[in-house]
């Protein structure tokens, strides 16, 4: 990690993840799309879930990146003894998180969903989905955590593998559970969430059967010093604010566009799946460049650290190119993915190429909080992502919203 050339070496711990996220952007799109086959009540009713369920992921992915960001330290830092601690707090407690997710989402949903709708219908499907997906919060957290871990030692393979097992088992049992292929049942929109669950205990599975790891995990590592544990926590909750901020926005925006039609909430829900294209890949880099900042940082060589920065940038910008030349060549095509409705797919079609142009430019901040969360440094990782979308997006929206709403009464 200290002495291979940058590009090479970015590129080795980036690919696998690469690899493993256009993956995992393609189970969202199949998801979304067996869905959506079901009806467009069931694909409004999973855009309302998403919110919470990106928050879920946001908790359990946040932590775990607080988790791998201190045993990197330790690891370039040659401190065994405490990246053996921090992996085995962070096992213990992801598996808390996740239960607390649990009880406390499925809790929340019925109100949450009639935040937007009224809409017995829509709020029955959400409830089928969502409180069968809440259901294996902890699988996720430790499915999570385990993936992190794997990539702080530099294992970015068996990550890889087991990202990949979850995703494709869960794109193949997405038709079979939700119309009931061959001897199976047919559940509807429960099939789709139980496909999912299940993809993603396989992943669990497989990290436990691959082990072992260059680091201890056991009780007798569970010394919670209150330095080490909140370490894992000053990094881990600045990240978990990173990746629900998203949430928040999309929850804002749901709010505001169902004040027009539940066709533009439709929009905003295919846009989300469609953009993970672009941010999962890109988020796969971001995967490589932690433990290899962190490392180095530990080990003192920031010079290398700046080098394995700007070579990320120019990788994910060069994605964002990529999918905004995408976006504006086959708009129409793209939203016809997830619907029939021709009016749905005109309104989405001139939004996405709206939408496209500021992806280059939000390179930048995916980069940086990245780069800063391997630093240990997640207050500025935060502040960035704060102000992308708390401090800009959502009072644009609301106040775009408004003169618009003002106009229609006048």
């Amino acid at each position: 990690m200290k002495e291979r050339a940058i590009l090479p070496l970015v590129l080795t711990m980036s690919l696998p993840m690469v690899l493993s996220m256009l993956v995992s952007s393609l189970y969202n799109i199949v998801d979304s799309y067996f869905v959506a086959k079901i009806s467009e009540d069931a694909m409004t009713a999973l855009s309302l879930v998403f919110p919470v369920q990106n928050f879920i992921n946001a908790v359990t992915i946040g932590f775990s990146i607080g988790v791998n960001a201190v045993i990197s330290y330790y690891l370039g830092a040659q401190e065994q003894e405490k990246a053996n601690s921090a992996a085995s707090q962070g096992l213990l407690l992801s598996a808390i998180h996740g239960v607390i997710l649990t009880v406390g989402c499925i809790a929340a949903m019925p109100a949450f969903l009639r935040m937007f709708t009224d809409d017995e219908l829509v709020i029955s499907l959400g409830l089928r989905y969502s409180n069968i997906a809440f259901a294996f919060a902890v699988v996720i957290a430790l499915g999570m955590c385990f993936e992190k871990i794997y990539q702080a030692v530099g294992k970015m393979t068996v990550a890889m593998v087991c990202v990949l097992s979850g995703c494709i088992a869960n794109i193949i049992l997405d038709p079979v559970l939700i119309f009931g292929l061959g001897p199976f049942p047919e559940l509807g929109i429960e099939g789709a969430a139980l496909a999912t669950g299940i993809g993603q205990s396989l992943s669990l599975v497989i990290y436990l059967v691959v082990r072992p790891l260059p680091l201890r995990l056991s009780l007798k590592c569970l010394s919670f010093r209150g330095a080490l544990t909140g370490r894992l926590y000053a990094i881990g909750v600045p990240a978990t604010l990173n990746l629900a901020l998203p949430s928040l926005l999309v929850s804002a925006l749901n709010i505001i566009l169902s004040g027009f039609s539940q066709t533009y909430v439709v929009i905003l829900g295919i846009y989300y799946k469609l953009q993970t294209f672009l941010y999962l890949p890109a988020n796969g880099i971001i995967q490589g460049i932690r433990p290899l900042v962190g490392y180095n940082y530990g080990a003192g060589e920031h010079r290398r650290v700046s080098r394995i920065y700007t070579t990320s940038l120019a990788l994910i910008a060069g994605i964002m190119v990529l999918g905004t030349a995408l976006c504006w060549a086959l708009p129409g095509q793209l939203m016809g993915l997830f619907t029939e409705n021709a009016e749905t797919i005109s309104l989405g079609a001139a939004a996405l190429r709206i939408i496209s142009l500021g992806f280059v430019l939000s390179s930048v901040s995916v980069a940086s909080t990245g780069a800063l969360e391997g630093l240990s440094m997640g207050g500025p990782s935060l502040v960035i992502t704060a102000l992308r979308y708390v401090v800009v997006i959502i009072p644009i929206a609301f106040l775009l919203y408004m003169l618009i709403w003002s106009g229609k009464t006048v």
